[in-house]
C-alpha cells in the first residue's frame, strides 16, 4: 500500500506536542490522528505504531532543537553571552508552561526508558551531543581566557569544561523541573542567575 502524502514535519510536530501534552502512555491513537490531521490508516503505514511515531517525532524534535541552540550560537557574542543569553531562553521557555516548550527527550526519558532499552538508548544519545555542544561553548570560552577560577594561593586555576556543561545542565534540568511548581518568573529568573555565576565565577 503507498505511503499517503502528507508534510511528514508538520505530522511529526504535531505529535510531539500530543505526546509533550498528555505523555506517552495518557496519549491515545484517536489523539494523534485530532492532533495530525491524518487517519489512523495513514499513521500506522507511515510510522507502524504509536512508538513508531513517538520514535519519529523525537527524530523531529531532536532536530529542530538542534536548529535551534545552533542559531544561538551562531552570533558574534563571546561564548560566556550566548550561554546566558540561552540560560534566559530556557527560563522564558519554563515560564510559559506551553506543552512546544518542553522537553520531550527528558519526558520520555522519565516515563518510557525503564521499560524500553532502544528509546533510552536513542534519548540519552540525544542529551549526550546536547551536553557535548554546550562544553563546547565553554571550551571556546576557556580558549578566550574567560574561564579562570582564583585557586586559594590566589593563583587562576583551570576550568574542566566537560565539568562545567555537566553542572550547567543539571541545572537547566533543575529549573525545567522547578518550573512546574509555578514559580514567579522572577524567581526562576534569580535562579538562573545563580547557576550561571556558579559556573563562570
Amino acid at each position: 500500500m503507498r505511503n499517503a502524502e502528507f508534510d511528514r514535519e508538520h505530522v511529526l510536530r504535531a505529535a510531539m506536542l500530543a505526546f509533550m501534552n498528555k505523555g506517552y502512555a495518557k496519549t491515545s491513537m484517536q489523539d494523534l490522528t485530532q492532533a495530525t490531521g491524518l487517519h489512523p490508516g495513514s499513521l500506522y503505514c507511515a510510522f507502524t505504531n504509536k512508538r513508531g511515531l513517538l520514535l519519529a517525532a523525537i527524530g523531529q524534535y531532536q532536530s529542530d532543537r538542534s536548529t535551534e541552540f545552533e542559531r544561538h550560537f551562531s552570533g558574534q557574542q563571546t561564548p560566556l553571552e550566548q550561554l546566558k543569553k540561552y540560560l534566559d531562553s530556557i527560563v522564558l521557555e519554563c515560564i510559559s508552561c506551553e506543552a512546544s516548550k518542553a522537553c520531550l527527550l527528558t519526558k520520555a526519558l522519565n516515563e518510557m526508558a525503564e521499560q524500553d532499552d532502544e528509546l533510552q538508548s536513542i534519548i540519552t544519545d540525544n542529551l549526550t551531543r546536547w551536553e557535548q555542544g554546550i562544553a563546547q561553548q565553554f571550551a571556546k570560552a576557556k580558549t578566550q581566557g574567560l574561564l579562570h577560577r582564583q585557586s586559594g594561593s590566589g593563583k587562576s586555576a583551570e576550568r574542566d569544561c566537560q565539568a562545567l556543561a555537566r553542572y550547567f545542565v543539571m541545572g537547566i534540568y533543575g529549573l525545567r523541573t522547578f518550573a512546574h511548581t509555578h514559580p514567579t518568573l522572577e524567581v526562576l529568573q534569580s535562579l538562573a542567575d545563580q547557576l550561571f555565576e556558579d559556573v563562570t565565577r
